[in-house]
């Protein structure tokens, strides 16, 4: 299952805390973590500074445990990346993951949403309040998918009449 991932496993950069300020990305890929780095600075001694770049295999960057400018949540994350923990969800396409939450109840819809913003944005999305509003009516017709255009299918999925009556008579 590993092999059907996709590298980077992991990729986010950033600006350093206030005193240091230097820009840094860093990549976990399936077989090495890298590291780069930038300096800004003003002073002139520093203009003519290179950008660096540090790439190490999984099992030396969990040896090292360098402190990491992202906080203890990604160091956490990277960690279980480099021991061969994946998180499978996270590597699905969106229209996959779409067709799973829709299967799902609405209440537990609610919940996923507040787990990660890819979630938030995919549970809150035109696309799976269109999927809902066609699941849950019998038929949505021309003027309601119109309507919907300017309102947006959340707003139709709560207050048409028809799926209220249909969501009424759910076990």
């Amino acid at each position: 299952m590993a092999a059907l991932l996709t590298d980077p496993l992991f990729e986010t950069s950033g600006r350093a805390p206030i005193a240091n300020n230097n820009f840094y990305h860093f990549v976990v890929t399936k077989s090495h973590v890298v590291w780069r780095w930038w300096k800004i600075s003003p002073r002139i001694v520093d203009r003519y500074a290179k950008p660096g770049e540090l790439k190490e295999s999984h099992q030396d960057f969990l040896d090292n445990q360098w402190v990491m400018v992202f906080g203890h949540r990604i160091l956490q994350y990277t960690k279980a990346l480099c021991q061969g923990h994946y998180d499978y969800l996270e590597h699905l396409p969106d229209t996959l993951l779409l067709r799973i939450i829709n299967s799902l109840e609405l209440e537990d819809v609610g919940q996923l949403a507040r787990t990660s913003r890819r979630f938030r944005k995919l549970c809150g999305s035109e696309e799976f309040w269109e999927q809902a509003v066609q699941r849950r009516c019998n038929t949505v017709s021309a003027e309601m998918a119109s309507l919907a255009q300017v309102e947006g299918w959340r707003n139709i999925f709560f207050t048409s009449k028809h799926c209220n009556l249909f969501l009424l008579y759910l076990p």
